[in-house]
């Protein structure tokens, strides 16, 4: 299901049948429902730094409750709702699991946040079978979010934010899928919650020197202080908003080094 299906001419050269549909739209997710026995809610706003709150709550939380409301009249046998493990926010004595409590460190983990406590809310009151799944930070092919990072150790640019040794827990697009995938078959997952991710943590240093080593050159090595270029960040945000641009650096980025 997309809002412009014409943008979808990729998924369609895999064989994947396209419908028009919009999580703000209830009688458009009913449509594309109809007939479905598993629904992998995967759909969301993401980049808090151009995206109003208003708008990222009336998609990932509103959003999510009409697609659960479509998939109750529906009959769908199974619901499988995309969380993330950004629900936890900044945890504080790692490793966390899913009975880590709650710390959204902003609205967009916050929307999230609520958008499965709806999910679960269903769950619990016998409306729908659900599976909560919350992916850590996602690499593999076709990942452009990382690109930079590459980019940046590639041509010598990348300059270390604080002391590197934040812990970062990864998961490899291939292995990702086989989570979800098992979300929407295992007869013993309805019910739960998931943190779908790599079975050990990486630090931020290792991290950089993996990647130095497969493009085949040296590590950087410069770190520079945290908190100036968070406080940076936040001024772009604040400039960047009114006129609708996309700031060159924003507070989400730099949490990239500072937040486990």
């Amino acid at each position: 299901m997309a809002r412009q299906p014409d943008n979808c001419s990729d998924l369609r050269r895999w064989g994947v049948e396209v419908v028009p549909g919009d999580l703000r739209d209830p009688a458009s997710l009913e449509k594309a429902i109809q007939g479905v026995d598993v629904v992998y809610h995967i759909a969301a706003l993401f980049r808090p730094e151009n995206v109003s709150r208003k708008d990222m709550w009336e998609t990932n939380v509103q959003g999510t409750r009409n697609i659960l409301d479509a998939s109750v009249k529906a009959g769908v046998r199974r619901f499988i709702h995309c969380s993330t493990v950004g629900v936890h926010g900044d945890i504080k004595n790692p490793p966390g699991n899913e009975e880590t409590p709650y710390g959204p460190g902003d609205y967009y983990q916050e929307s999230k946040t609520e958008g499965e406590r709806v999910a679960m809310q269903y769950a619990a009151a016998g409306r729908l079978p659900v599976v909560v799944f919350r992916p850590g930070g996602i690499y593999g092919p076709g990942d452009l979010r990382f690109l930079k990072l590459f980019k940046g150790i590639k041509k010598r640019g990348f300059v270390m934010l604080g002391s590197g040794e934040v812990a970062y827990q990864m998961v490899y697009i291939d292995d990702l899928i086989d989570g979800i995938l098992r979300c929407g078959t295992h007869e013993k997952a309805v019910g739960n919650v998931y943190i779908l991710t790599g079975d050990k943590p990486v630090t931020l240093n290792r991290l950089v020197e993996v990647i130095a080593e497969a493009l085949s050159v040296s590590a950087p090595r410069l770190h520079v202080p945290v908190t100036p270029v968070y406080v940076a960040g936040f001024i772009l945000e604040l400039l960047c908003k009114p006129f609708g641009i996309h700031p060159p650096l924003y507070r989400r980025r730099v949490d990239f080094f500072r937040k486990t």
